[in-house]
């Protein structure tokens, strides 16, 4: 039940976050909330990976849940890889390459970059 209530606050928080990118940069050219939201999804999944891992207090079966809760149920339901994968096929078809590419390329090396950060982050602070 803990997943399905964290999935759906992240799936209000995916909303929220897209409203609130494309109200500051227009998405005519580029789907910029969808890469935004994977991008601070990523920077969060490790954030909230770190702090789970630094969670030593908890028992193991606290920290799989607060894992399943948190990271399969909440992120999960954040991050937005279909309509990412979705929307380069939508600038691929209309032969928009250089931004496909850009798109798929910065998505995938951002996302590494900010699972990094959120790592760092994480390990840091917690």
């Amino acid at each position: 039940m803990l997943i399905a209530v964290a999935g759906g606050l992240g799936a209000v928080a995916r909303y929220g976050t897209g409203l609130l990118v494309i109200r500051f940069v227009p998405e005519e050219n580029f789907p910029w909330a969808t890469f935004t939201v994977n991008m601070v999804g990523c920077l969060l999944f490790g954030i909230v990976f770190a702090a789970i891992e630094a969670a030593t207090h908890w028992d193991p079966c606290t920290l799989a849940r607060a894992r399943m809760v948190l990271l399969t149920g909440f992120m999960g339901a954040f991050t937005t890889y279909s309509t990412y994968a979705f929307q380069s096929v939508l600038l691929i078809q209309d032969a928009r390459w250089g931004l496909a590419v850009g798109n798929i390329a910065g998505q995938t090396i951002i996302g590494v970059l900010a699972i990094f950060a959120g790592l760092y982050v994480g390990k840091a602070v917690f």
